[in-house]
């Protein structure tokens, strides 16, 4: 075959570009069979400004499932999150509030009552132990607490700030509820009790 019978390669990619169809890029929409209206959820704290927060780990001091009737109380690790002192705009009543950071489920909420006593936790000098009529699970229950911060410093500023503001409800409060009738001598038991609880300080704790 002569040089001018053979079929040059720019004649053969030409008619192989012919022959390819052109893609064509589909402009087709769909709409969603199921359409979701936005939803605002509220977490009831709208109302109220942050005057303290800050990342701790929360126990409770009660019983576990197995020992339940028992009468045989330890220390049980509610969560880890932020716990925050939040002051009402409108009636300025102050309430310490916290929850847990992966479910957001409430693990602390109960007023600054002025009765309450933070008591160092034995053996940590970044930690507190306290109790009060807590209502994170929707009914009043006396609940015994510790709270553990990343360090000294932070758990000091905590307790600061939260007898700053037990004053505050205290002149808020003034006329508004009298003392009970033992005079206080339950918070002042209950107070003393405390002293003798401690929770495991753990160095390689996360916070």
């Amino acid at each position: 075959m002569s040089e001018e019978e053979q079929p040059s390669e720019t004649t053969e990619a030409a008619a192989e570009k012919e022959e390819t169809p052109k893609e064509e890029e589909s402009t087709a929409t769909f709409e969603p069979v199921v359409k979701l209206e936005e939803i605002e959820v509220k977490s009831g704290e709208e109302d109220e400004e942050v005057v303290f927060s800050m990342r701790a780990k929360l126990f409770i001091f009660g019983e576990t499932l197995l020992d339940q009737g028992t009468g045989k109380k330890t220390w049980k690790e509610r969560g880890i999150g932020e716990i925050k002192i939040l002051r009402h705009r409108e009636h300025q009543r102050l309430r310490l509030l916290m929850r847990q950071e992966k479910t957001m489920k409430v693990i602390v909420n109960h007023a600054l009552d002025p009765r309450i006593t933070l008591e160092p936790n034995v053996g940590s000098d970044r930690s507190w132990v306290w109790s009060a009529f807590d209502f994170a699970e929707g009914e009043l229950v006396e609940t015994v607490f510790a709270v553990r911060f990343a360090d000294s410093e932070i758990a000091n500023d905590f307790k600061s700030k939260f007898t700053e503001c037990q004053k505050e409800m205290d002149k808020l409060l003034a006329g508004e509820d009298k003392p009970g009738e033992d005079g206080g001598a339950a918070a002042d038991e209950a107070a003393g009790a405390l002293k003798g609880l401690q929770t495991k300080d753990d160095k390689d704790d996360d916070l």
